[in-house]
């Protein structure tokens, strides 16, 4: 049996991360940054909480002594490192946290592996953030397209991928990269900018809310489906090498179009209910992202179960059955 320690598991990603490698037959392990009301950390988990209920410890990326703590009680074979302070707009008012949460975190990480001896694959949580306002000619960014971020969030992942980089080069370690485009789920969090559409949408539908505030709708998004997504994640460290690859599916679309879309499903005009509210606008905006999987599709087996129209209707009737409800 293999075993695998999942950093932020209580997350979107960790969540159904943890779904598949149980399924896989693996002993799953996963980090819990203490709360003050633990009820809520582990929501997204209560269905797989019999089984993983002993191999949840607590740990702070920021506190290396807790992560070999847990290196060391969970022997994992692979390690996903999904914990991060991880909402844009709030790592500009939180910039050192964020900094340290991801950057710091993931060199604390690295040298528990590399102190330790433990051998284990590692796999970073990289992000499309980084690639800022960089867009190659054909209108797509992939792993040779230059980075340069404009925000605190993705000056820190770029300096966690390239630590990843460096200990790869350095030490022979197993470290890959998924630089991953926006994916969604009815597991995002409320304050991320699709689930806040679905919520508000449904919100307003069922006669709880009669607005639903924004902040740039014309900023272009490639959105997948987390499920989608965290099965490359496990199937980047099965490869035998090591290495960078961007996960997108190669269509991108606007916040208005993610709008139009949620609010036409529900017989709903959006123009009626949205507002724009500076609140939400971030200090330097990231226009459009869209990746390409030339290199990812060359070592593994892309077959997305989810569209962008599968993917908001999933979303739709998670919320319908939560405000219906009430």
């Amino acid at each position: 049996m293999k075993s695998a320690l999942i950093t932020g598991i209580n997350g979107q990603d960790g969540s159904y991360l943890a779904e598949l490698l149980l399924k896989k037959g693996y002993e799953v392990h996963g980090t819990l940054k203490r709360n003050s009301i633990p009820e809520n950390q582990t929501a997204r988990l209560q269905h797989i909480y019999p089984q993983i209920k002993n191999n949840l410890h607590h740990a702070d990326m920021c506190d290396m002594s807790s992560l070999l703590s847990v290196v060391q009680a969970s022997q994992p074979d692979e390690i996903y490192n999904l914990a991060a302070q991880s909402h844009v707009r709030v790592s500009f008012d939180q910039p050192i946290y964020t900094l340290d949460t991801i950057a710091r975190g993931t060199l604390n990480l690295l040298e528990v592996v590399r102190l330790t001896g433990t051998y284990s694959k590692l796999y970073q949580a990289s992000s499309s953030e980084m690639f800022g306002n960089s867009i190659d000619d054909d209108g797509f960014q992939r792993e040779t397209t230059p980075m340069n971020p404009v925000s605190p969030y993705a000056c820190a992942k770029l300096c966690a991928y390239n630590l990843m980089r460096c200990y790869r080069e350095s030490y022979d370690m197993f470290t890959t990269n998924g630089i991953l485009f926006n994916h969604e789920s009815p597991r995002r969090g409320g304050s991320f900018v699709t689930n806040k559409i679905v919520m508000g949408a449904v919100k307003i539908k069922t006669g709880h809310a009669t607005s639903l505030a924004l902040g740039n709708l014309d900023s272009t998004r490639d959105w997948g489906h987390a499920k989608d997504y965290v099965k490359v994640m496990w199937q980047l460290l099965q490869l035998s090498k090591p290495g960078d690859y961007v996960c997108a599916t190669g269509m991108s679309h606007s916040v208005r179009e993610f709008c139009e879309a949620t609010f036409s499903k529900l017989g709903m005009d959006y123009r009626d209910y949205v507002t724009k509210d500076v609140r939400f606008l971030r200090p330097t905006e990231l226009n459009d992202l869209k990746g390409s999987t030339e290199k990812l599709a060359s070592v593994i087996d892309l077959n997305f179960e989810y569209t962008f129209d599968t993917m908001i209707d999933e979303m739709i009737e998670y919320w319908m059955e939560r405000y219906t409800r009430w």
